[in-house]
């Protein structure tokens, strides 16, 4: 046997078992996501048929969506509302983050542990306590009803933090010999070290934020205000019938969040890498 016989990898019946495995399991997520974007090209007499593709391809769907509804409203909103959120989060999260990672002060630990515990808590559970505070504010039916209640976020605060723990303590030691203080070691050092774990942290806020459905619901009544998954929602609802109108507004919906996640995708192979995720 030569040695480049020797490297070719062997197919037991237990990796070909996991590779059938894979590619079925890799079908079945795909499928529905090809059925969408092939009936957004469907007419209306045959996006319930059995064909998968369709037999006259039409754009007829899609211009419906965009001229008798306002769906660039509703994309607007939902753009507006997902970008300050994720923006706002990345900028508090990493700052408290550092904080609770680096700073050692009384009660550290205990305020971690207190921030960490509501990743436990639901999202029905607070719902109606969120939805009381926010109409005290005045902040019903205003972009700032959906924006703010959600920058705060467990999750990203302790997932910055565990990354924070794994930096070598000696890049700050340094910069406090040479006379930085702590917010310009921040800024110059722990941030750009964090461009990994922060364009993951982007794609999951920007994706959670599109994707919003219960709080836009409870919080908004107006129609201006109406973001895309509601306006999808509300677009099934009054065309139940015409599967075409809404399937072809659930595929542009989905353009920018494939869009995000194939922009970020390297960053998010890093930030696995970087923090150690098993």
């Amino acid at each position: 046997m030569t040695a480049a016989q020797s490297r070719r990898p062997r197919w037991t019946v237990q990796k070909t078992c996991l590779l059938v495995l894979g590619i079925v399991l890799a079908l079945a997520t795909v499928f529905p996501l090809v059925w969408m974007v092939t009936g957004a090209f469907k007419p209306a007499d045959e996006v319930n048929g059995a064909a998968l593709l369709p037999s006259d391809p039409t754009l007829e769907n899609f211009v419906y969506v965009f001229t008798q509804v306002p769906f660039l409203r509703y994309m607007l909103n939902s753009f507006v509302v997902s970008a300050a959120v994720t923006v706002l989060a990345l900028w508090f999260h990493s700052m408290a983050a550092y904080a609770l990672a680096r700073l050692r002060f009384p009660g550290r630990e205990t305020l971690f542990l207190m921030i960490f515990s509501t990743m436990l808590v639901s999202l029905p559970v607070i719902l109606i306590p969120t939805f009381v505070v926010v109409r005290t504010l005045g902040l019903v039916d205003s972009y700032a009803g959906l924006i703010i209640p959600a920058i705060f976020n467990a999750f990203g605060i302790f997932l910055l933090r565990q990354f924070y723990v794994s930096l070598p303590a000696e890049l700050e030691e340094a910069a406090l010999v040479d006379g930085a203080s702590y917010w310009r070691i921040y800024r110059s050092i722990i941030l750009p070290l964090s461009r990994p774990i922060l364009s993951a942290l982007t794609v999951f806020f920007f994706l959670t934020n599109w994707n919003s459905f219960v709080w836009p619901l409870t919080i908004t009544s107006d129609p201006d205000l109406r973001v895309v998954q509601l306006g999808i929602a509300t677009f099934q609802q009054q065309y139940a019938s015409d599967w075409n109108y809404v399937l072809a507004a659930a595929t542009v919906a989905a353009l920018p969040t494939l869009l995000i996640f194939f922009v970020f995708q390297k960053q998010i192979v890093e930030s696995i890498k970087s923090a150690g995720f098993k």
